[in-house]
């Protein structure tokens, strides 16, 4: 609908300011957080990871972390030791 649609386009440039983040918003892949994984609240800017939680990968920034996006479409950078590729 009309009302997601804007919704998800200030989603995007909101993302864009924040990460400083140029061009198209283009998802690489999907992984999904290990099962196993000890679950993190998050804050500032590490993403909330949940067991099992899908989530889409946009650019691999290091090693160590992925900036994400998860099904409420919030972006941030999760860790990667607790993705598992999907």
């Amino acid at each position: 609908t009309l009302k997601e649609c804007k919704k998800e386009e200030k989603a995007d440039r909101e993302f864009q300011k924040r990460f400083k983040f140029e061009g198209n918003i283009s998802v690489l892949t999907q992984m999904m957080v290990d099962p196993a994984a000890v679950e993190k609240r998050g804050g500032g800017r590490h993403l909330p990871l949940r067991r099992g939680e899908i989530l889409d990968v946009i650019q691999f920034t290091s090693r160590e972390q992925i900036l994400c996006r998860n099904s409420q479409r919030r972006c941030k950078s999760g860790a990667a030791e607790a993705l598992l590729q999907r």
